[in-house]
């Protein structure tokens, strides 16, 4: 077995929970409370802002050309590819995406970008990746299963949400940090796979976290009023 493999294979059960999860789970139906997706959104939003700025430590890191066109290439996906689904959340909810932008972190989304920034500035390339691969891969089968086991078409209200995470394109998105992730491993010591093992485990462990997150729209004890900008 690959490294990436060996990963998905010790981490099924946190797959498995989060294809459950009443929020992917009411994608599938086309029934999430509309606050629950505007919750997701203003949080995915900040989430995806940081994630960039962590490709683009991973580019600072780089030793060699593939990674820094690699990393490159994920920055221009997330700013121009991944706000489609952002938009269909935002249509069925009848509200404009730039109102929903700007918001502070909640609370497990805080932890999960700063858990990203910890292995990011302390870690290897490796370790970052191990890091960041959970969001594409998770997704990427999240919209897999749900196109199984929803069969949707066009008109139902998340197609383009679940369609777009089904698509090759983030299958391709996943299988190449998946294969350098290999190659990286292939050379590491026994400590530092086992540091990736953690990162991979804690970033799924905050992929679930994040759905509920969204789902019961959580909040700061006593609220935090700050906007992010």
């Amino acid at each position: 077995m690959t490294f990436s493999e060996i990963l998905r294979k010790e981490n099924e059960d946190l797959f498995q929970l989060i294809f459950e999860h009443p929020f992917v789970q009411g994608i599938g139906r086309g029934d999430v409370p509309k606050e629950a997706l505007a919750h997701y959104i203003k949080a995915d939003f900040e989430y995806l802002n940081a994630f960039m700025h962590i490709y683009g430590i991973a580019i600072s890191k780089s030793a060699e050309r593939k990674d820094i066109a690699y990393f490159n290439q994920q920055i221009e996906f997330v700013l121009n590819s991944e706000v489609h689904p952002h938009h269909n959340f935002c249509q069925q909810i009848g509200v404009d995406y730039e109102a929903l932008q700007g918001y502070p972190l909640p609370p497990t989304a805080d932890h999960y970008v700063k858990h990203m920034m910890y292995h990011a500035h302390t870690g290897g390339m490796g370790e970052i990746l191990a890091a960041l691969l959970p969001c594409p891969w998770t997704y990427w089968e999240i919209g897999l299963e749900l196109m199984k086991q929803y069969v949707p078409d066009e008109n139902h209200p998340f197609y383009p949400w679940i369609s777009f995470y089904a698509n090759l394109r983030v299958e391709a998105v996943t299988m190449n940090m998946r294969n350098r992730l290999d190659e990286l491993a292939e050379a590491a010591s026994p400590e530092e796979r086992q540091r990736m093992k953690d990162a991979f485990r804690k970033s799924c462990q905050l992929e679930l976290g994040f759905w509920e997150m969204a789902y019961i729209c959580e909040e700061w004890p006593a609220g935090n009023p700050a906007a992010v900008r």
